[in-house]
């Protein structure tokens, strides 16, 4: 196995700029520059993508970037100990010990355990201390070795991270059981530091502490009997805890990764505060001695919410898949594909093509892959809503009215309602008490078998037929629309994709396009399509139009800004509207109304256009799901961007901004 780390990739008292993205450039350079990547600027814009997400600084003066890259060639380390140091982000301040993490997308688990090793030993005083103090690259190097090596890891820690300030210490509770789940999307770095930050807080609280770690390296599941004695959970990820149902029914302190690492005492109270509060939020699932007091705690809205996003979650992947492969079928076989693809399929082979030749006949394969795909869409929507209420034994009665909706063409709308029902029914039956001997078949027999009858019974008795009627009257209302209507529609659209940037509001617009393209055809019924169009140009426009406003107006935006708005053109292009949150958070009085003013015009534009696509993401990229139409795609989207870059712009410079607190202080008068 290569070496992680060489004197070569090390630089010691080094000026690399003013900037995180001027660091995190010169860092792929010096990788790319060791032969280690292919492309500097790739590993640079896959580090900065990650960096927009969630800042990497860590209490300490440390910062961490890192990211898989498809340009990596082998995992490498790359360590600078900055003169002046740069802002990445940390509370505490700037960072002179910056570690950059390169990982290959296809990283060996070996090597993801030493990444990991380090990130673990970066919250030790001690370590950190030794780094500032060595005198040249290599003993940089040896002692970087020391920690990652395969000998047994040093036990916990020396000194534990400062606590927020909120959050002093509390006295010792030895009686106290608290247990954590730590992950980030990456599961190289945050992982591992939350894990050690939050045991050392916990060490020196006199609180049981232990914790599972999901990250690239593996992950042990905690044993059940420890999570059956804890008192609480802490879950500080920024992605799904595996397997949550584990911990149905615990007291919870739900927060993201970083705060794990930033305020590990902070969480520690809270989680014994919640312990000790019979009103305090509970993790929801299937144990069935849990799942009154789970559905307790939450109120009926904000668990419909929950679940209608998480269905729709589970749903994008088999409708992305299925759309997109249904445009490459008319790509490669033409619009006569939808009549001839059965007969393709059935009557020849890749060794028998048919007269049309290897293009129609592997654009009909791509149609029927696609197809199949996409009538996953209902079951998948309503069995992920039921998984949502009821977890694993909701998921089979939920997919079976998911597809008795489909049957009766009842559509989205019956998905919806069959998978509420199911989710609703398997957490009641859930609930019963019964012998001992019947528990254990309850998840895989009795609810399964119950929720289906109960679920799918009342959709074939009696709510499946109103409900594609009122499906039919929807498609046909949709599909009549022109003109005035359309742009209405569109325009709502726009405005609610930019209101919130990813919040629920944007999810609801997002939602309702995505539930819609079963139903779509481009010959046929393409008002879902451009629905979906509208939604996902709409989305597009406020990370453009920051990109474009520090682009031409940087004075107007703070070094930190200008640099999230490098990174907000891919992102825009690419359909994430979160890549315009920093600018939204820092200034939302002016932010906010300029993205939603642009996105409204493109939601608009796009539905008085025609425009159409058959992929519920991707933006510009999936430009070959939009038939001929894209061209107005991006006519609309620039319109918009111009729009809302141009506003933004405006009110910067002559709508003076609240004083800071002034928001706080109207709302204490009110």
């Amino acid at each position: 196995m290569s070496e992680l780390i060489t004197a070569e990739l090390v630089l010691l008292d080094a000026d690399l700029g003013n900037s995180t993205s001027e660091v995190i450039e010169q860092l792929a350079l010096l990788v790319a520059n060791q032969g280690r990547a292919t492309d500097a600027a790739a590993l640079a814009a896959d580090a900065k993508a990650r960096e927009a997400k969630t800042a990497t600084g860590v209490p300490g003066g440390i910062a961490i970037p890192h990211c898989r890259s498809a340009a990596v060639t082998e995992p490498t380390l790359a360590m600078v100990r900055l003169a002046p140091p740069v802002d990445f982000g940390a509370k505490d301040g700037e960072a002179d010990l910056v570690f950059f993490i390169a990982a290959p997308d296809g990283a060996d688990q070996a090597h993801l355990k030493l990444l990991s090793k380090l990130a673990r030993a970066l919250v030790k005083k001690s370590f950190t201390a030794s780094l500032r103090e060595a005198g040249s690259e290599a003993e940089i190097v040896e002692l970087i070795r020391a920690v990652v090596s395969d000998a047994p890891a040093v036990s916990l820690p020396d000194a534990a991270p400062a606590a927020s300030p909120a959050a002093p210490a509390a006295p010792a509770v030895a009686t106290k059981k608290i247990i954590a789940v730590t992950a980030c999307p990456t599961g190289i770095a945050h992982t591992y530091m939350a894990a050690d930050s939050l045991a050392q807080a916990a060490g020196e609280m006199g609180v049981d502490f232990t914790v599972e770690t999901q990250g690239s390296s593996g992950s042990t599941p905690l044993d059940p009997a420890v999570i059956e004695a804890a008192d609480a959970v802490i879950f500080a990820v920024d992605v799904d805890v595996r397997d949550r149902g584990r911990f149905a029914g615990k007291p919870v302190i739900q927060v993201p990764v970083k705060r794990g690492i930033d305020e590990p005492a902070k969480l520690i109270n809270d989680a014994i505060a919640a312990s000790e509060d019979p009103q305090a939020r509970r993790v929801p699932g299937s144990a069935a001695a849990s799942s009154e007091e789970s559905a307790g705690s939450e109120s009926f809205g904000a668990g419909l919410k929950r679940a209608l996003l998480t269905g729709v979650s589970y749903m994008i992947p088999f409708v992305a898949g299925g759309g997109l492969l249904i445009a490459l079928g008319f790509l490669l076989g033409g619009y006569a594909i939808t009549d001839v693809a059965d007969q393709y399929l059935t009557e020849n082979t890749l060794f028998n093509l048919p007269e049309a030749g290897l293009l129609a006949y592997l654009g009909a394969v791509a149609f029927k892959i696609g197809g199949l795909s996409m009538g996953f869409l209902v079951p998948a929507l309503a069995g992920y809503i039921a998984y949502a209420y009821a977890d694993r034994p909701g998921i089979a009665p939920g997919f079976t009215a998911g597809a008795v909706a489909g049957f009766m063409g009842a559509g989205f709308i019956g998905g919806i309602v069959g998978g509420i029902i199911a989710g609703l029914a398997c957490r009641w039956i859930n609930s019963w008490t019964v012998p001992r001997w019947l528990r254990g078949l309850m998840p895989v027999v009795i609810v399964p078998l119950l929720g289906s009858i109960i679920a799918s019974g009342l959709m074939f008795l009696f709510l499946g037929g109103p409900i594609a009627q009122l499906t039919e009257a929807l498609n046909g209302w949709l599909s009549g629309m022109s003109g005035t209507a359309a742009a209405i529609l569109g325009l709502i659209l726009g405005l609610m994709m930019a209101i919130d940037l990813g919040g629920p509001v944007n999810k609801v617009a997002y939602s309702f396009a995505v539930a819609g393209l079963g139903a779509g055809s481009v010959a046929e019924n393409p008002a879902p399509l451009m629905i979906m169009a509208a939604v996902m140009a709409a989305g597009m426009v406020p990370p453009l139009a920051m990109a474009l406003a520090t682009a031409v107006s940087p004075k107007l935006f703070t070094g930190a800004e200008r640099e999230n708005g490098k990174a907000a053109w891919l992102l825009g292009a690419a359909f994430i509207s979160e890549g315009a949150i920093p600018f939204a958070a820092a200034d939302p009085l002016r932010v906010i109304p300029a993205s939603m003013m642009g996105a409204g015009v493109t939601g608009s534009l796009i539905m008085s256009f025609d425009v159409l696509s058959q992929a519920p993401h991707g933006g510009i990229f999936v430009f070959f799901a939009m038939d001929n139409t894209w061209p107005m795609f991006l006519l609309a989207t620039v319109i918009g961007t111009l729009v809302s870059a141009a506003l933004v712009i405006v009110l910067k410079k002559y709508v003076r901004k609240a004083p800071a607190g002034a928001v706080e202080e109207a709302k204490a008068a009110a």
